[in-house]
């Protein structure tokens, strides 16, 4: 089978292919022309086309072509939902739907500006969406630096926050949710919506609409991000990791940003915050 598709590929364009030799037809021919041609051609080689505006195979809504071939040939299979997440958040420049899509449009980038050969691009391609899929089916759920020493000293801070709102009723995927982000407190907390609704089954546009209704009316990334300035005060009372050690145990990417986002929630930055921490207790200790 024939399937033709806009020249120049860099993410959606060879994500579709990788899909279609490995799951639907490994046989598959990938032709690649000028996109003024690709309906011409289509017809002229007897070629599906796709990721093209007007054809059956393209994005829908926020779905890119490759959620379409997924949902078309009806493809149960976790690690591909995993890498759609990835793929759709690359191709359309939502970084916020998986956080390797950065990373994906960066490497497809990359490789398009050092090389205008499509097929050579593709045959790059397929290789690196076999490792994709290899992480995405057996190593997924395994962080960098899973199991230190160092992510041991993580202290628990989020019990109050599973006792706010007891007695009020929440859909069973609020609380969830919060188990979720719990299990994230003993990493450097790199959950992500996506991951998120992913794990529920939910769509992401209803999560991100409905999730400060049942925490503490903030968005996704701001409740993260406050759960994070809670967990370092912690470290910062309680243990004598350095403040830069203290930044990465709670998932900033470095320093400057960790000073930025402490001192916007508390007010004051993290040094002087430890300065009156320490200065208190002496006090006390008098």
């Amino acid at each position: 089978m024939k399937w033709i598709t806009r020249e120049h590929p860099k993410i959606d364009r060879i994500a579709c292919p990788w899909l279609i030799r490995r799951f639907i037809d490994p046989d598959a021919e990938i032709i690649y022309t000028p996109s003024a041609q690709v309906l011409i051609k289509a017809e002229e080689l007897r070629a599906i086309p796709f990721d093209m505006p007007g054809v059956e195979y393209t994005h829908y809504d926020d779905q890119c072509t490759f959620d379409y071939f997924i949902k078309k040939h009806q493809l149960k299979d976790a690690a591909l939902d995993r890498i759609a997440a990835i793929v759709r958040g690359a191709d359309t420049d939502r970084h916020d739907f998986a956080p390797q899509a950065a990373g994906l449009e960066a490497i497809f980038s990359g490789l398009a500006y050092h090389s205008s050969d499509d097929q050579e691009l593709l045959a790059l391609g397929m290789q690196i969406y076999d490792g994709l899929y290899s992480w995405a089916k057996h190593l997924y759920h395994k962080k960098h630096t899973q199991a230190g020493p160092v992510e041991r000293m993580l202290l628990e801070i989020y019990t109050k926050y599973l006792r706010e709102n007891k007695g009020k009723k929440t859909p069973a995927w609020a609380n969830e949710l919060r188990e979720m982000i719990q299990d994230q407190m003993d990493t450097n907390m790199s959950l992500s919506l996506q991951q998120a609704s992913d794990e529920l089954e939910i769509n992401p546009a209803y999560l991100s609409r409905e999730f400060s209704k049942y925490f503490d009316n903030l968005s996704f990334g701001d409740y993260i991000r406050k759960m994070r300035i809670e967990k370092a005060i912690m470290l910062i009372e309680t243990t004598t990791c350095s403040l830069t050690e203290i930044a990465y145990l709670t998932g900033f990417s470095d320093q400057s940003h960790f000073n930025r986002i402490f001192k916007k929630q508390t007010g004051e930055n993290p040094s002087s915050y430890r300065k009156k921490h320490k200065k208190g207790k002496t006090d006390t200790n008098s």
